[in-house]
């Protein structure tokens, strides 16, 4: 199985300039390449385009300067182009699962900015990766490679920061389990609640968060294309990534202790564009990362030889007693304990809930609808 091992480097002042150029190079053929496809009442090849935005574009006065970086992250972009038609088209079409995949967009300046060098643009160096008309970049190796890598990306992110991402080819790992299933039961107070009574909470973004408030209103005030304006927005986009920075490490810790531990592991299909909607609710639901943490579990569970179940949304988890299987109807979300009106058992509404979603995904209660639509 593929994988993506992503590591921080520091180019200099040299280097800097040249990646500035590629990037901007590559945005340029990206949206080239755009423009024909709308302009156009049927869509070009890939091959096809790539004669009209690089081959030739490459011997006018305004596209001259194509020829100062390596061809391979343009090629690229112009097939990264044709993955996304074809995403788009098969996701109108019901073909692709998951949520609707929308048109391809113009790229941007103030964006991240990405460029992908396949096999013969980049090579692995002693301590660095040379790529093609760049020179040798020496990233931060947290950790070793564990195979060849078929590609990297270079990219840089909207606050100015460079990594490379590496696909590699990896092999399953098999490890013991210690559990036979957990269900986990998913929130905003505690973010996960598991059938086996553990509790996991969430770190705390209100403080980031008002701070990116503050500085976005700021920036509202604030004339466009300003300097003072753009300093703004490089220290919104250093919060965001503190958030998202903080968010991911502890899914990852999070993911990797439940896949280790467990031989099966179940989740309920929740609704989340739906409780989005809810505005009261939506700017901590978004926080809290719970389709990542879905894909993460999927994902180790793959890698680790594990079992990744989901059970269908409309399960009444939070209206069963998981002791004997009473049903008490609907709660409000302000009761969080109750006793059961047929055996008397106290119970935790997450906790409970958490119980149900194990037992329906193995099969020992109600029906087992599960289901593998996107959140």
């Amino acid at each position: 199985m593929k994988a993506r091992y992503r590591y921080r480097f520091y180019p200099t002042n040299q280097q800097q300039q040249s990646l500035a150029q590629l990037f901007g190079c590559v945005r340029v053929v990206w949206n080239d390449a755009l423009a024909i496809c709308k302009q156009s009442d049927q869509k070009p090849s890939s091959a096809d385009l790539q004669k009209i935005v690089i081959t030739k574009a490459k011997n006018t006065e305004e596209r001259a300067w194509l020829a100062d970086v390596s061809c391979v992250p343009l090629q690229q972009s112009v097939a990264d182009l044709d993955v996304a038609f074809k995403n788009f088209f098969n996701s109108c079409k019901g073909k692709k699962k998951g949520r609707k995949v929308g048109y391809p967009k113009f790229k941007k300046r103030t964006s991240s900015q990405s460029a992908r060098f396949r096999a013969g643009g980049f090579s692995i160096k002693e301590d660095g990766v040379y790529l093609a008309k760049i020179g040798i970049v020496k990233p931060i190796w947290s950790r070793e490679l564990p195979s060849e890598p078929s590609s990297v990306t270079v990219i840089k992110d909207c606050a100015n920061r460079y990594f490379l991402s590496f696909v590699v080819e990896i092999e399953p790992g098999r490890v013991d389990a210690k559990n036979q299933s957990i269900g986990i039961d998913l929130g905003i107070k505690t973010f996960a609640v598991m059938s086996n009574g553990e509790t996991a909470q969430s770190p705390s973004y209100k403080r980031l968060d008002r701070k990116i408030r503050r500085l976005q209103r700021k920036g509202a005030r604030q004339p466009k294309d300003s300097k003072r304006r753009n300093k703004t927005r490089i220290q919104i986009a250093k919060l965001h990534n503190q958030i998202a920075d903080t968010r991911k490490d502890f899914l990852h810790k999070l993911s990797t202790k439940i896949v280790n531990e467990n031989q099966v592991i179940v989740l309920e299909d929740l609704n989340v564009s739906g409780m989005l909607k809810n505005r009261k609710l939506s700017r901590a639901i978004s926080q809290q990362g719970w389709y990542e943490f879905r894909v993460l579990c999927e994902a180790k569970s793959e890698k680790f030889g594990r079992e990744f179940r989901m059970i269908s949304r409309w399960e009444p988890t939070s209206q069963v007693c998981a002791d004997c299987g009473f049903k008490w109807g609907k709660l409000d979300l302000s009761i969080r304990e109750l006793i059961c009106l047929n055996c008397g058992t106290h119970q935790d509404r997450d906790l409970n809930a958490a119980r149900i979603i194990n037992k329906v995904g193995i099969g020992h209660c109600h029906d087992s609808k599960r289901t593998h639509q996107g959140w």
